[in-house]
């Protein structure tokens, strides 16, 4: 992913929507409608959350230390991750108490009747433009994927945060101008109330995506299939390397994956020619997957046999098993 088409996307959202807040809380003070209540809590719940997914950009640019040698670029997950709590919580079930609140009081608006109506429709055209600027960055990207597999599959995590957020902000604009529009028609507060409901529904619905898919982030994803199909080409494709045995990747960061795998070579005649032959392979996955930062290549012969018997593939170094396919302590224990 683009960095800078994710931060474009934030900044576009967090400037949006601190404009749309201060609006929206005017407008609440004003006509005591509830709907607004919760939109103006909702913007500032979401400008809170680009704050803190340019936070989690910012500090996971840290250099790799001791303690954490992989470097932190997992912070931006973990950033992603608040978010969604902090969507559930302040946005959420926020406005779930106020429209249970409304629903018992059932008082319509009193005064400044068109204000609410003005605002949301002025809060709909601009969170219109931070949603195009979310689209736009994101089709850099996306590729011919759909939107819910971008959302899913994708390992920098702002940019679909920024859309699902932008995407939940517009519709819940909608339901809040169909609450305070129908609490001016019948002058029934219970409308305003049933807005601010669908509203808290929508956004615990959003958490709770952007929850899960996030969760599978922190957890570790490996490479897509694309990718590993790329990776393997590399590998293979020369003379240093007759096979993989066994290979598996990890995402260290949105930007940074790392390879690790076992290769069947050749015999080579001196460990210099055998390094020289690790190095060529390494910069060829590098050239393919620049992403491929860290790549680790453990070199060993290939064995049919050991294959086929399940000890591993490898000739001399496939750790013994014993008959409950548990590898034998170096202990003397016989392996199976």
């Amino acid at each position: 992913m683009s960095a800078n088409g994710g931060t474009k996307a934030i900044v576009a959202a967090l400037l949006a929507n601190i404009g749309i807040a201060v609006t929206k809380f005017i407008a609440f003070l004003l006509s005591g409608s509830s709907s607004m209540l919760a939109e103006a809590v909702h913007s500032v719940a979401d400008s809170g959350n680009q704050g803190l997914l340019l936070l989690g950009g910012k500090r996971a640019k840290r250099a790799a230390t001791p303690e954490h040698p992989f470097g932190y670029g997992r912070e931006r997950y973990i950033y992603a991750f608040i978010v969604s709590i902090v969507l559930f919580s302040i946005g959420g079930l926020f406005a779930l108490y106020e429209a249970y609140h409304k629903w018992s009081h059932g008082e319509g608006i009193k005064e400044w009747h068109w204000l609410p109506v003005v605002v949301l429709v002025a809060a709909i055209i601009m969170e219109s433009f931070s949603f195009r600027t979310a689209i736009k960055e994101s089709n850099h990207i996306r590729g011919n994927q759909s939107w819910v597999r971008f959302i899913r599959r994708a390992k920098a995590p702002e940019l679909p945060v920024v859309l699902l957020e932008d995407f939940g902000a517009l519709v819940g604009l909608v339901f809040a101008l169909f609450g305070v529009g129908m609490t001016l028609i019948t002058g029934n507060g219970r409308w305003d109330a049933a807005g601010t409901a669908m509203i808290g529904i929508l956004l615990v619905v959003i958490a709770v995506v952007l929850a899960i898919e996030t969760k599978s982030l922190l957890l570790g994803e490996g490479a897509e299939a694309s990718e590993l199909a790329t990776i393997e080409r590399a590998v293979t494709d020369g003379p240093e390397v007759e096979r993989i045995i066994h290979m598996k990747t990890l995402y260290l960061g949105p930007e940074e994956l790392m390879v690790a795998a076992k290769i069947a070579v050749p015999e080579w005649e001196s460990a210099h020619d055998l390094a020289r032959g690790i190095n060529a392979v390494e910069a060829r996955i590098r050239a393919a997957v620049p992403i491929a930062r860290v790549i680790y290549l453990e070199p060993d012969v290939y064995s049919a046999a050991a294959a086929e018997a399940g000890t591993g593939a490898a000739a001399d170094t496939a750790v013994p098993q014993d008959a409950s396919g548990e590898a034998a302590e170096a202990t003397g224990r016989p392996g199976g």
